[in-house]
């Protein structure tokens, strides 16, 4: 019961890694915290869009946010994610060069 307890949270992590828009924003947030009102024209996506992404991140622990005046802040909670990131590009990365080699076999 516990094991699928974890299986369920790592999942909600997944899916909201799951998404490029999501994957813009992170990365945009990696520099540092952002305003809502930076983030939506950054990754040219319309206000609504993004803070319902960004409420999903948030959802999966992966962002957190602060309220100034008008002004919603985020950032990175967590910022393990990002080194989960990197080693997806180091997969990619190695799947693009083994596809390569195929290539340059035939």
């Amino acid at each position: 019961m516990k094991k699928e307890k974890l299986f369920e949270s790592q999942a909600q992590i997944f899916k909201a890694l799951g998404q490029p828009t999501r994957l813009q924003i992170l990365d945009l947030l990696k520099e540092g915290e952002r305003c809502v009102c930076e983030i939506f024209p950054a990754i040219q996506q319309e206000q609504a869009n993004v803070s319902k992404h960004l409420s999903i991140l948030k959802q999966a622990g992966i962002v957190d946010c602060r309220k100034e005046g008008l002004r919603i802040i985020y950032w990175i909670k967590n910022r393990e994610v990002l080194n989960l990131l990197k080693r997806v590009s180091g997969i990619l990365k190695t799947r693009l060069r083994e596809q390569q080699s195929l290539i340059a076999q035939m």
